[in-house]
């Protein structure tokens, strides 16, 4: 039995133009500049300039003469079939010389083992098992899987059957490449590889080697008494013994640069802060992002079509409905952009009228707890606004380059009931644990301790939390000779 019913429901739907708006919004400048370049190739009228650089004289009308000329209305008539060429820059024949600039690339650090490979005399099936333990190498130079795994996929991949001892034969081998430690299945086989090698081992190289083979997990605890007490030698023993052990390499295989798999990250600054005499300037970085405007070829399209609508034909009809739609679309990407600064200009000037102190001096100390709601008041703008704004923005400073998330901090309390950042509280941290005794690092009580003589009322699980967000260890672990 079929019911209705009429019902009302309340639903907020974003339209594409603000779905748009929010994702230029996240993007900092240097994604910005591509989106850019990616408009302008997908829509013919909109082109770089500013808007005030049209002039009635003939140069300009040469100009706008020979764009039309490039790029006629029928060539965009039909996006689904135009012609890839004509949406590039760049064109090419197969008669055109194309050079490139050579790259030089030096082996990589996979490449390098496999020609040391070629230099050992192997029978068929040895170098078979090294070569897929060669691909079983990580980037750092070890071996992560274990053998039995390693025999274990010959046997189902290649049908060829083999044995721990045979595998195991065929590592030692390429624990003998270089660079030394270069195959290793943990990091202490890693460091002891590299010690053995040593052509003038003295009795530091071998108590070195005895720490690594017999004391290992009491040297990465820092148990130091007990490795001085077990192998009956001084504590100046022991410091020349560890000095040896921390020049040796973790990582073997970074030793080696594979320029196709570095990956480098550029930071462009979205914000340029200069200060002079007491006053700050703030600028949004568009150095390479270009200005646009409106085509005037085809604003003029559009002014000769009303001129002569009674003689339009159907084709001129079809030509003005594309053209209106890529001259709203154009219209509407250049409000995008200039709303999108606007935005972040307000937001930013906003975090700098609440943090004037500290960008004034540079000082930590004097940053001001702060989190999105402020800003969002300040600004009169949505959280969520602000939130898109601080994501994956920087600004340069005159004593650095900063991510906007940096000057955001929860608040706490002192004992005389003023509200300092976070922030303030781990340079303190960070400054106790720099100017410590290492022989006798401060643990996280005594650190509480320190806080709450100065007024913080911390405690010491909170200290941990800190400690732990500036990457600094146990007071164990930070212990030195």
């Amino acid at each position: 039995m079929l019911k209705q019913r009429l019902q009302q429901k309340l639903l907020q739907k974003l339209s594409p133009q603000q779905i748009q708006m929010i994702k230029l919004l996240e993007i900092p400048a240097i994604q910005l500049e591509q989106r850019i370049k990616k408009e302008l190739e997908e829509n013919p009228v909109l082109e770089e300039g500013a808007e005030d650089q049209y002039s009635e004289d003939d140069s300009d009308q040469t100009d706008v003469s020979s764009e039309q000329d490039e790029f006629s209305l029928e060539d965009y008539m039909q996006d689904d079939e135009i012609p890839t060429y004509k949406l590039q820059s760049q064109n090419y024949s197969k008669d055109d010389k194309h050079e490139e600039i050579p790259f030089s690339l030096g082996s990589s650090f996979k490449e390098q083992l496999v020609a040391q490979l070629g230099l050992r005399k192997l029978s068929e099936k040895q170098s078979l098992l090294a070569e897929y333990i060669l691909g079983n190498i990580d980037d750092d130079g070890y071996v992560r899987r274990e053998l039995e795994a390693i025999a274990n996929d010959l046997a189902f991949a290649y049908g060829t059957e083999t044995s721990f001892e045979e595998l195991h034969e065929v590592l030692m081998v390429i624990q003998d490449f270089d660079p030394a430690g270069v195959g290793a299945r943990s990091l202490q086989e890693c460091l002891m590889l590299q010690i053995e090698r040593k052509v003038d081992k003295d009795i530091i190289v071998e108590t070195a080697y005895k720490i690594l083979k017999f004391h290992f997990d009491e040297f990465t605890n820092k148990h130091y008494n007990k490795i001085i007490q077990r192998l009956s030698i001084t504590e100046q023993d022991l410091k020349q013994s560890l000095d040896v052990i921390l020049k040796l390499n973790p990582k073997p295989g970074g030793a080696y640069g594979d320029a196709q798999s570095k990956t480098f990250h550029q930071i462009v600054p979205d914000f340029i802060l200069e200060v002079s005499e007491g006053e700050y300037q703030l600028y949004l970085n568009s150095a390479n992002v270009p200005e646009l405007r409106v085509s005037k070829t085809y604003s003029e399209m559009l002014e000769s079509y009303s001129a002569n609508k009674k003689n339009a034909t159907k084709d001129d009809k079809d030509a003005v409905t594309f053209v209106k739609q890529k001259l709203d679309s154009a219209k509407w990407f250049i409000d995008a952009i200039r709303q999108r600064q606007n935005t972040l200009l307000s937001t930013m000037e906003s975090i700098l009228e609440y943090q004037s102190k500290y960008f004034l001096e540079g000082d930590e100390v004097m940053m001001r707890p702060m989190i999105l709601k402020d800003i969002a008041e300040m600004t009169e703008l949505d959280i969520s606004t602000i939130s898109r704004v601080v994501n994956s923005k920087y600004i340069q400073t005159h004593f650095g380059i900063f991510p906007l998330k940096y000057f955001f901090s929860e608040g706490m309390l002192t004992e005389s009931g003023e509200e300092v950042s976070t922030r303030e509280i781990k340079k303190i941290l960070q400054d106790c644990i720099d100017n410590e005794d290492k022989r006798k690092p401060l643990t996280d009580d005594k650190l509480a301790l320190i806080l709450q003589q100065k007024g913080y009322q911390i405690a010491r699980r909170t200290v941990a939390k800190y400690r732990e967000q500036l990457n600094l260890p146990v007071a164990r672990l930070r212990k030195e000779l």
